[in-house]
């Protein structure tokens, strides 16, 4: 037996809700931009993945016009940094809609560092931190897609395996769920992919 819907069946923000508690977990984007004005904004985006492997493009989705949103069309710079599990609190709070003169580090107190290449700065704790330029949008109904072109990456040493790359057991990612529910790793498995074989 199945229970089903159909989009009138959960209108507007219900339907919403019933996506986001099946598409899990997702990856949190955790987007630091700057104002016009001079303003670091932070904000958690739970809608984000890599677009393109080359060149590399990766992307994350503004549920209206946040204010994340309006600092990349004005500027045309971004900043992914990893949300990770002791950062937890503090991605959570990033999410709360403080107005747009109001800047979440200085807000939160959470320490940042300048990035090597776009304006925007990097969250000082976290492991990783992609810097981005904006390749383009895509408005989709009441959301914006927007993809960022990565032209630097910083990754803290402590946070790489003995092949060079960030280690995910070292990094810790969090990662969104449906209703207020978020995720941590978890176990993980090594898997080659099969050969074919006729």
């Amino acid at each position: 037996m199945r229970t089903e819907w159909t989009p009138e069946d959960l209108p507007g923000p219900a339907f919403y809700r019933m996506m986001t508690a099946v598409v899990v977990p997702r990856p949190i984007a955790w987007v630091s931009t700057t104002s016009l004005d001079g303003v670091d904004n932070l904000a958690p985006h739970s809608f984000f993945t890599i677009a393109c492997g080359d060149p590399a493009i990766v992307q994350f989705t503004s549920m209206g016009r946040k204010d994340s949103l309006r600092n990349v069309e004005a500027t045309g710079e971004f900043v992914v940094n990893l949300a990770s599990e002791p950062l937890w609190r503090e991605v959570n709070a990033t999410g709360t809609p403080y107005p747009p003169e109001v800047g979440e580090f200085d807000a939160l107190g959470i320490g940042r560092e300048a990035s090597a290449v776009v304006r925007p700065p990097r969250v000082a704790a976290s492991p990783v931190a992609l810097e981005c330029v904006l390749h383009s949008t895509v408005g989709l109904g009441t959301s914006t897609v927007v993809f960022g072109r990565v032209v630097h990456v910083a990754a803290d040493t402590a946070a790489l395996g003995e092949d060079g790359l960030p280690d995910v057991t070292r990094l810790r990612p969090l990662a969104r769920l449906g209703r207020n529910e978020w995720s941590t790793l978890g176990e993980v498995h090594a898997v080659d992919r099969l050969p074919y074989r006729p």
